[in-house]
């Protein structure tokens, strides 16, 4: 406050020392000549020693002589300047050689020359103020270098609470007791309690771990700092601990309050991992955060918050009881979870009666808060492209095939063969996985290329936490489908199956090496993970079997993939009638729905719609084709398409 009235004033000061320059130098550029009565005048007319008058309004007289000298007179107002002067004896002719001008009284010609080196010296003093001022804004730039870039939200007016947050009803349950430290911090300290220092909010990305945060200071109406973990960080030494400093210095300032450090693994990596040992910048940053943290009293009521989806790469010591006392693990939501978030995100968009958000919230498992916002936001776009004024189960169908897979791709030309090719491909993956037991129910076949598919076969997906073998078993013939299917019709193979065939030898090698389900090998977990040293990625695998191990290995993955390809091949060419029927429909239509491949698969013959007022699920499909002009009634659970399944 008092360096911008300084500023202020120092503008004042310059505006007033050029009026200043333009005043003083007007009038000390003005000249003072002599006053002459008239008398004199008309003498100098007759001694030819006057060149010019300029007479005003005034009955003012300015008398230019020859030798350049000027002088003042002044008439009598009753007659003009040239008859007094005839009357003082100057003749006709004399008073023809003087040069009369006749003007009215002004100063500002005189004054023009003075305001331009007015202005001339309120520029220059602009140019030293704004110089100055430059200076000492790089000084101050470098004074605060170290100082901390957190930016402060004011607890007053929250933008978010607990009600804007869903699925996730335990980490709220937490950090509810965090807001109840806050707020009446009197009622633990009595019975010898000590406040929590720091909650750590562990989760998958996309799942809200800054939303809740964010809500957590909303709902205890205190000040709430916000900072990423990468802008502590600097190419200087030291840069980043004096940070560090002047963040908990300000928290303690604005007790009590919330700390929140987004992405903290960015300074919280393990010490020691890095290639220049324990001396580089991060790790001094890292110390400084262990001791600030260790260093609060009880009674500072500052509390910290950090978000990662990587706690296995932090310091032990951050984690400790003392600085992270609590840890808050946010999952993947479930389906009431799911639809939870669902009525978050629809508030305030216009929906159509045919939406159910269950339905929506059991098509998408594995989805987070930002994949669900991200397909609410997907299918109003899609309204308003197709002119609507409220968001049906179409757009919201669709939205979720784009947030999946990407946009349609209707403008790639295929060739008939092209087409052919993957109608059987296709048509092999859902006539696979149909018949066997473990496999998902197919809800979509469709040959339209979307994102980077030719075509694909959609599956339900479910919230499964185990997974037993017989279903990773019936998935990996149900991926071998495809292929078989080419090989059957064609009695060729091509590249289309180069996704299916990764997935396929990942599943089946992850069986024998990570999840012990080989009988041959035993419940045993062979290799153990290599890591970048700075990002924490999967680089390898380090060997800790011999090379006979090794060959059984690859015999065991062999073994399952060709037992899935032999199950595929034998059901293709069992139900081969179906798997015809299948592909040509799809040419013909491109895209079987749920309702519609099962028909197909069962060979049943369409049926009237019943008379009563609740369709069967085949009649609402075949209404929906010939009825597009109109609003159907919500599609069943079966009829939506899946989401990938949580990692």
């Amino acid at each position: 406050m008092n360096s911008t009235r300084f500023r202020h004033g120092f503008v004042y000061l310059l505006i007033i020392i050029a009026i200043a320059v333009i005043i003083l130098g007007f009038f000390a550029r003005q000249e003072n000549p002599d006053e002459w009565p008239i008398s004199k005048v008309a003498e100098a007319v007759r001694d030819e020693r006057v060149e010019r008058v300029v007479v005003d309004d005034t009955d003012r007289m300015d008398i230019t002589l020859t030798d350049g000298s000027k002088a003042v007179s002044h008439k009598a107002p009753d007659s003009s300047a040239y008859e007094q002067l005839e009357t003082l004896g100057v003749s006709p002719e004399q008073l023809g050689e003087i040069e009369w001008v006749n003007q009215q009284a002004s100063n500002w010609q005189a004054l023009l020359p003075f305001l331009f080196y007015g202005v001339l010296v309120l520029v220059v003093l602009g140019g030293i103020y704004f110089m100055l001022r430059q200076a000492q804004g790089s000084n101050n730039q470098a004074m605060s270098f170290g100082k901390s870039r957190a930016r402060m939200f004011t607890g007053d007016q929250p933008s978010v609470t607990f009600d804007d947050v869903a699925g996730c009803d335990e980490a709220k349950e937490e950090l509810g007791e965090v807001v109840e430290f806050l707020s009446e911090p009197a009622k633990f300290i009595q019975l010898g309690a000590r406040i929590p220092k720091g909650v750590l909010l562990v989760g998958a990305p996309g799942t809200g771990k800054t939303l809740l945060a964010k809500a957590v200071s909303g709902e205890a109406g205190v000040p709430f700092f916000s900072i990423s973990g990468s802008e502590f960080v600097e190419m200087f030494v030291g840069v980043g601990a004096s940070r560090v400093r002047d963040l908990f210095e300000q928290a303690k300032r604005h007790s009590p309050c919330i700390v929140f450090v987004d992405e903290i693994d960015a300074v919280g990596r393990h010490r020691g991992a890095g290639l220049g040992g324990s001396h580089d910048e991060r790790e001094q940053t890292l110390n400084q955060i262990l001791v600030e943290m260790d260093g609060f009293d009880t009674d500072t009521n500052v509390i910290i918050l950090a978000a990662t989806n990587r706690p296995d790469i932090l310091d032990p010591a951050l984690l400790r009881p003392g600085r992270f006392d609590r840890r808050v693990v946010l999952d993947r939501p479930d389906v009431r979870g799911r639809e939870e978030i669902l009525k978050v995100h629809v508030r305030g968009k216009p929906l159509a009666s045919d939406v159910d958000l269950g339905v929506l919230a059991r098509a998408t498992p594995g989805f987070v808060g930002a994949d669900i916002e991200n397909m609410v936001n997907e299918s109003a776009i899609l309204a308003a492209r197709r002119n609507k004024k409220t968001i049906s189960m179409d757009e919201m169908q669709e939205s979720i095939e784009r947030v999946v897979m990407g946009p349609e791709r209707r403008s790639r030309l295929m060739s008939e063969q092209e087409k052919r090719l993957t109608a059987y491909h296709e048509a092999g993956h859902a006539v696979v996985g149909h018949i066997l037991e473990h496999c998902e129910p197919v809800l979509k076949v469709t040959i339209i290329p979307r994102g980077r598919a030719g075509g694909y076969t959609m599956m339900m997906g479910e919230d499964e936490w185990y997974i037993p073998r017989s279903k990773i078993v019936d998935e990996i013939a149900m991926a071998l489908g495809g292929r078989v299917a080419e090989e059957i019709v064609f009695d060729e193979i091509t590249t289309g199956a180069l996704s299916d065939l990764e997935m396929v030898t990942k599943q089946a090698r992850s069986m024998v090496t990570r999840y012990g389900m080989s009988e041959r090998l035993g419940p045993m977990i062979y290799g153990q993970k290599e890591e970048l040293v700075f990002l924490g990625r999967e680089i390898g695998e380090q060997r800790d079997y011999s090379e006979a191990v090794a060959e059984e290995i690859d015999g065991e993955v062999r073994r399952i993939v060709n037992e899935a390809h032999e199950r595929a091949r034998v059901l293709l060419i069992e139900n081969r009638e179906k798997l015809d029927l299948i592909a040509e429909t799809l040419l013909e239509v491109e895209t079987l729905d749920r309702a519609e491949f099962v028909r197909l698969m069962d060979g049943e013959v369409e049926k009237e719609e019943k008379s009563d007022d609740t369709p069967s699920p085949k009649a609402k499909s075949r209404r929906k084709a010939s009825e597009s002009g109109e609003e159907d009634a919500p599609p069943s659970p079966l009829d939506m398409p899946p989401a990938p399944a949580p990692a």
